[in-house]
């Protein structure tokens, strides 16, 4: 009976993405369609059937790598391209990649990046990790109209307080033990990423059209964004604010805040 394509490719697959090697691979593989892989792979004399799945094998494993080198330019710069290699090589082994799309690949390299060995000379690694997947993230997040100045203008300033608004669904909010936005400045300025301060940090992580951009938050403007994750009148959010600046400050802090979200298309109509 011929076997099925569909059989055929769910076989190599496994032959390919196995991290043992095809030939390993191959010896656990119970009931071969054809009987053996030279049944299905034409091999020769410089390459036999072995060989030439394992050419797939190579590049399947070094195309994702290149991908993730990509996405995480700041992380492989700190820990040098040899330990960055080592690093997505033990990755993919506890987390093989199970979703279509190249990239989903890394959605778990913080977690992972937290509990390995690397993070013994690097104790930063995973909150590097975490703003450079945030960065990936927030880049192809949801879509929505922000909330314009000339919209908001439109409202009669007494109806402001019971305007609903909340944050952008694309937008993030990392809490880091590590100022890590200071590393990734330092990178995107041409210097090697330095170890960063260890101090606790709220780093917001945005996209304005298709730019993406990140910055530290301070305690006021944390607090507002834990109001508007979950969306809230702009009274309360005000509140949130007063709270850590004092009724004195809160005006002008409020309006400066204001100003920059909407310039930077942080909110949207709730």
């Amino acid at each position: 009976m011929q076997p099925r394509l569909k059989e055929i490719q769910a076989m190599l697959s496994r032959l390919i993405v196995a991290p043992e090697g095809v030939e390993t691979a191959l010896a656990s593989e119970a009931d071969l369609p054809l009987g053996s892989l030279d049944g299905l792979i034409a091999g020769d004399e410089r390459l036999s059937a072995v060989d030439r799945v394992g050419i797939y094998a190579n590049m399947y494993f070094y195309r994702l790598l290149d991908a993730l080198k990509e996405d995480f330019p700041v992380t492989a710069g700190a820990v040098g391209d040899s330990e960055f290699h080592n690093l997505i090589t033990g990755y993919l082994v506890a987390y093989p990649p199970s979703d279509p799309s190249i990239n989903q690949a890394s959605r778990h390299l913080a977690e992972f990046a937290r509990r390995a060995e690397l993070a013994a000379r690097w104790p930063f690694l995973s909150d590097l990790v975490r703003i450079e997947r945030a960065i990936v993230e927030v880049f192809l997040g949801q879509d929505a109209q922000p909330l314009g100045a000339e919209e908001l203008r439109a409202v009669p300033q007494e109806d402001w307080a019971l305007i609903a608004i909340r944050s952008h669904p694309s937008l993030q909010v990392l809490e880091c033990d590590w100022r890590i936005d200071e590393t990734m400045r330092a990178f995107e300025a041409g210097n090697a990423p330095a170890r960063p301060r260890r101090e606790s940090a709220s780093i917001l992580v945005w996209r304005t059209n298709c730019e993406v951009d990140y910055r530290a938050l301070q305690p006021p403007e944390q607090a507002a964004f834990k109001v508007l994750r979950g969306g809230a009148e702009f009274s309360v959010v005000c509140e949130a604010i007063a709270a850590h600046t004092g009724e004195a400050g809160a005006p002008a802090a409020i309006s400066g805040m204001l100003s920059r979200w909407l310039a930077d298309g942080l909110l949207v109509r709730a």
